[in-house]
């Protein structure tokens, strides 16, 4: 095997295989890289293009062995390091999803959930909104480019034939999935806020007028207040969102150290 990778290409086309591997996770596991909407072949298509592109960074002052075991520890290594930096975007998308889901359940519509096209799973209308919102908004600032500079900067934190810090890359994952239940409830602070007010004043009608339907009136008003909060809370939503994009990034890179 060494003899034919030295043929096809020698330390250029072991250079794309491990660069392949570390782009390869995001669009396993960050959105919008990895979501359903985009077929699996064209995910492919694209993850191969970035990493041709990738490939002359990645690989300048670097001597990649053909050894096939030392070549398996390096792929393993780079996907390692893929993952990492793609968690990062995975866990702030998440506590989006969150959030909407926050609010579906307090204005009722988690009974109905749909399939989210984003994520692929059963979600309320208003984690399809904020996801949508979220989507929108990463390719309105531009987000695919700092990812990509972002992947960039890997290569020179942990090259190609080094190893990454095992301990700071899960200490870094770590901290960065303990937020998620956190910004969820940041996103959507206004609207569950509103809606404990709204289900107060509805229990104070009910006792002071115990023949109102308060169920039959309660539930719309909640969908109401709900949707009325959403669209009003949309533009701090976004400036969070554009703001938390720029931290992960800057989180994935500083969970990158050499072993």
């Amino acid at each position: 095997m060494t003899q034919v990778l030295s043929l096809l290409a020698g330390n250029e086309l072991a250079g794309f295989i491990l660069v392949l591997a570390r782009v390869g996770p995001l669009f396993l596991l960050a959105p919008p890289f990895s979501s359903p909407m985009v077929p699996p072949r064209v995910r492919g298509i694209i993850a191969v293009g970035i990493s041709i592109g990738l490939a002359p960074i990645a690989l300048h002052g670097q001597h990649i062995p053909t050894d096939p075991f030392t070549l398996a520890m390096l792929i393993a290594e780079g996907m390692l390091v893929g993952l990492g930096f793609a968690f990062s975007f995975a866990v702030l998308f998440a506590a989006i999803e969150s959030a909407g889901s926050l609010a579906d359940l307090g204005a009722g519509f988690s009974y109905g959930n749909l399939i989210n096209p984003v994520s692929g799973e059963e979600s309320g209308p208003i984690t399809h909104m904020y996801s949508l919102v979220g989507i929108g908004i990463f390719l309105a600032i531009s987000g695919e480019a700092w990812v990509l500079r972002g992947l960039a900067r890997t290569f020179t934190l942990v090259p190609l034939t080094s190893a990454p810090d095992i301990k700071s890359l899960v200490g870094g994952a770590e901290q960065v999935f303990a937020t998620v239940f956190t910004s969820a409830v940041e996103i959507a602070a206004p609207v569950l806020i509103a809606l404990m007010i709204t289900d107060v004043a509805f229990g104070v009608v009910s006792r002071v007028v115990p023949q109102l339907n308060v169920f039959a009136v309660g539930f719309p008003a909640k969908v109401a207040v709900a949707l009325l909060l959403v669209g009003a809370s949309m533009p701090f939503v976004g400036g969070w969102i554009a703001n938390q994009m720029s931290t992960s990034v800057g989180a994935a890179l500083g969970a990158l150290h050499i072993g």
